[in-house]
Parts: structure tokens; sequence; C-alpha cells
């Protein structure tokens, strides 16, 4: 029997062994959530709040126990993983107060004697979910939390290396109340996760990843005429303009590119600098990135822990190679430290061109790609000429100009102004191009995968 095992990125240490699941227990799995998605979907939107809302005391309760879970399994953080439980918590908050009013019957009139319509929201039954190993809870959550409170199941693949968290993610759910069956987790390996795309129970299939995975994703899903929600990789531009606060600038463009070390896909990935002030922003951003320090996940003091796996350490280090072959400067780190462990210094390239992978392509860890623009007219040039379009930043003294730009230029799904952040259960999380379609967050999940019924009344 095939079999994975969870190793600790930042001992190389094996932490877990599970079985591979075959097709067939994989079906049975499918099966048994259909069978409680039927039961599920008679229940009213309070009674679903109300478990959700257990769910998330759950999670509170529970905070330091799946944050160092996640910490052994991705070499996150510790204390980027108690925000990231607290946000899953909110999340379950938000679709648990949100949901009643968002999902309930909408009256309409239709006809020229304005007769009586009926617009129903109904859940559509199970939904695959097939999830990435950066953000072991928040990403399952974002999908299972509206799914549930629209009255589907969820099915969850999740990255191997993190499979102990979807399986205590489960448990937590369950010892809240939600029903054992409505929400499973499959170890499967890729021939069968497309099975279960084309299986009939299968209503809608999810997924967060690179751009390649969602075009096999979406072509699988496609042939079955399932519908699809993508939210995929992105190269997200950080506009530095010539009226910029450098020192507003240079901390949130730190914190940006650093943030879980470096492996978050709405992240700051590229800074598209202005000619006026491109001195003096890269001298204070290769001065403090330089001056970050890698350390032990679990130390609340440590700046910049280790990549998620020995693959993905390998994958960052050969992209700066190829980039610095291809003409890019490293202005700052490029060299991984002899210790034990997927470490990767913060790092700085320069001198950054198309035909780099640091400029076409999404350098998943904490690799910054700087772009010198002529003026603010061509850093928004810049910013848009990238196959993806999650997210992105202005950086400017001029609010309502920055506004403007992120309104009706960035082509972009998000865009953050003068900060950074990567979630927030109240605004839409999606992206265009390359990056994916449909919306997640913000309300917009809970009505991805209903069957907006339209009731014609006499």
């Amino acid at each position: 029997m095939a079999t994975i095992t969870t190793v600790n990125p930042a001992t190389g240490q094996e932490l877990e062994t599970y079985d591979v699941m075959t097709e067939a227990e994989a079906t049975e799995r499918l099966e048994a959530c259909h069978a409680a998605f039927l039961e599920w979907r008679k229940t009213n939107h309070s009674e679903r709040a109300k478990v959700l809302k257990a769910i998330a005391g759950r999670l509170r309760d529970e905070a330091e126990d799946l944050a160092a879970l996640m910490t052994r399994e991705t070499g996150k953080l510790f204390k980027d993983g108690l925000t990231e439980v607290e946000i899953c918590a909110a999340i379950f908050d938000y679709a648990a107060g949100k949901g009643p009013a968002a999902l309930a019957d909408e009256e309409r009139t239709y006809g020229s004697d304005g007769q009586r319509g009926v617009v129903s929201y109904q859940p559509i039954g199970v939904i695959y979910s097939i999830q990435p190993w950066n953000f072991p809870f928040y990403q399952p959550v974002r999908v299972l939390a509206s799914a549930v409170m629209a009255g589907n199941g969820c099915v969850l693949k999740h990255a191997s290396i993190c499979t102990g968290s979807a399986l205590r993610l489960r448990e937590l759910c369950i010892a809240a109340g939600l029903p054992e069956d409505l929400f499973q987790v499959v170890v499967i390996d890729h021939e069968t996760s497309d099975a279960l795309i084309e299986h009939p129970l299968v209503r809608g299939v999810t997924l967060t990843g690179s751009d390649s995975a969602g075009r096999h994703v979406a072509s699988v899903a496609g042939k079955a005429l399932k519908k699809t929600v993508l939210e995929l990789g992105s190269n997200d531009a950080y506009l530095v303009l010539e009226d910029a606060d450098i020192e507003t600038a240079v901390k949130f463009s730190v914190m940006g590119r650093l943030y879980n070390n470096g492996e978050t896909c709405v992240s700051a990935k590229r800074f598209i600098v202005t000619d006026a002030v491109y001195d003096r922003f890269v001298e204070a951003f290769v001065a403090q990135m330089d001056a970050i320090t890698l350390g032990d996940p679990m130390d609340e003091d440590c700046e910049l822990g280790p990549l998620s796996s020995q693959d993905q350490f390998e994958t960052v280090r050969d992209q700066v190679a190829k980039s610095v072959a291809k003409g890019a400067k490293i202005l700052c780190g490029g060299k991984a430290p002899d210790r034990k462990g997927a470490y990767y210094p913060a790092t700085v390239l320069g001198d950054v061109t198309p035909g780099m992978p640091a400029y076409d392509d999404e350098i998943f860890g904490p690799v910054a790609s700087v772009i010198r623009a002529r003026d603010d007219e061509h850093a928004m040039q810049l910013a848009n000429d990238s196959r993806y379009g999650l997210g992105g930043g202005i950086f400017s003294s001029d609010e309502d100009g920055a506004f403007r730009l992120a309104r009706d230029r960035f082509d972009t799904g998000m865009v953050r102004i003068n900060g950074f952040g990567a979630a927030d259960p109240n605004m839409p999380f999606g992206g265009v191009k390359d990056s994916g379609y449909g919306r997640e967050h913000g309300g917009f999940g809970l009505k991805e995968f209903v069957n907006a019924k339209a009731i014609f009344l006499p």
C-alpha cells in the first residue's frame, strides 16, 4: 500500500506516515458525504449557524496546539499560525452571522402585472475542495465555512505535507457538532482525484494552487460540466510612486514579502519603483531585508522560518539562479545558509527584466524582485505586464489618486493602498487572468456553489 510521510522542514524529522486511499475508499467517503448532505440540507440557516459558531469557538480554544501542528508540518512561524487560527474562527463567525440573510429567499416580481417571484438559494451537493500547504487551516476553512452554511457537504483533498492538519480540522469540526460525514478528508493521488472530480456526486470543484494545476483541474471538471472556482498563483506588483512615503513603503514591502515565510499567493513579490525614488527605496529596503535573521519558527522572536519542504527550497533556489544567469543582480541574500532544514534567506534581486523567473513567474519564497520604472504611468504599465492578476499594492501620498489608479487601472482582483494584508472575511478574495476566477469571502463565497432557483407564483 502506498504511503506518505510528513516531515518537519525545520529539522528534517519525520512526523507521521499515512496510507494513501484507493479509489474505492475515497469514493466511499464521497458517498458518505453525499448521504450526510441529504440530511444537512433539511436544516435551516439558524441551525447551521449555531454549528459554525461552535467550530469557531473550538478553533480559538485549541489555537496554540493547532498553530504548533502547522509549524511542525510546514515551517510556518508559530505566531503566524496563531493569527491563521483566529482568521479561520473569524471566517466561521462571518458565515454564521451573514449567511442567514445572504442565503434567505428573495422576493421578486415578474411579468407586466407584477406577479410574485421568489429566488431561493438552494444547496447543490458535495463540493470537492483541493487545497495547498501554505495555510493548512485557512485554505480549507474558507471553502468549508461557506459550503456548509449554504447546506452543502465538503470533501477535502489537502496537500500531502499537511495531512495531519487536514485530519485535525475534521476532528475539531465533528467535536463542535458538524455531522461526522458532512466533511470528509481524502488522502489520495492525482489519478484518484481526477476520478472524484468526474464522479456524479461531486457537484462543484474548488482549487487553490498553481495556474498549471488550475488548468488541469478546470479541464477535467469542464469535461464533466462541473462548476469550478480557482484561486491560482500570482506575482503581485507593489508600486512605489513618485510621491510615496519611503518609510511606509519599505515597512510594508518587507512585511508583504516575508509574511508566512514568503509563501503566500497574495503577497508583495514585484516591487516596481519609479526612478524619482528608486535609490532611496532600494537602499532602505535592502538594508531591512538583509537584517532579517533565520530562526526556529517556534521562537516568538523569529523573523523568518524555513520553506515548507526541501522540494520548495530547491524550486526557489533554482528560480533565483536562473534569474541571475539571465542578468539579475543579488542585492542581498541569495545564498542558503549552512544549516539543517529548508532555510532560504531574505533575498532582493535587482535589474529584473522580462524573461527571468523573477519577472515572469511566481517565486514562492522570501525573494523580492525590484523593477525600475521611468514614472508613475510606466509603473502602472509594468504592474499589469503579467499573466497573473490576484493582488497588488500602491504606495503614494495621494490616497485619492491611488484609489482611482487601483479602481480604474490595476488589472487584479485586490489592491492594497499604503499597507499590506492577506485576507479579510468581509472583503472578496480572488483574481483575474491566470490567477483564476470566482470569489471567496465577503459574502461572495456563500453563493458560488448554490442553485439560485427562480420560483414563479401565479
